[in-house]
């Protein structure tokens, strides 16, 4: 398997584990999010931006942003729906520091 090109995230999210509040964490299950499929959904579904444009700020083609943000979507809808923990965290990213 090929090794996954550098994702590169603008900004880290403040908490890393988002839980329904009807059971305590330890008798959940959990789905995770990596940085950048966190990313992904931040660019494609906050700011709204186009794909290729999206694809353009992690510095990957826009078939591979295709593909991280749909996981990401999946991720988030099989939290919401079967009431598991969304944890956020791993994947193969570098934050861009203030100022790039």
């Amino acid at each position: 398997m090929r090794p996954k090109k550098t994702r590169w995230v603008k900004c880290m999210p403040g908490e890393r584990c988002f839980k329904p509040m009807c059971k305590p964490l330890n008798k959940l299950k959990c789905v995770s999010l990596t940085l950048d499929e966190f990313e992904a959904l931040r660019l494609a579904d906050l700011e709204g931006l186009k794909q290729i444009d999206a694809a353009k700020r992690l510095k990957i083609s826009r078939p591979t942003f295709s593909r991280i943000v749909s996981s990401a979507r999946n991720k988030i809808a099989d939290g919401l729906v079967n009431i598991k923990a969304i944890r956020i965290e791993g994947g193969c990213c570098k934050i861009i520091k203030k100022g790039r």
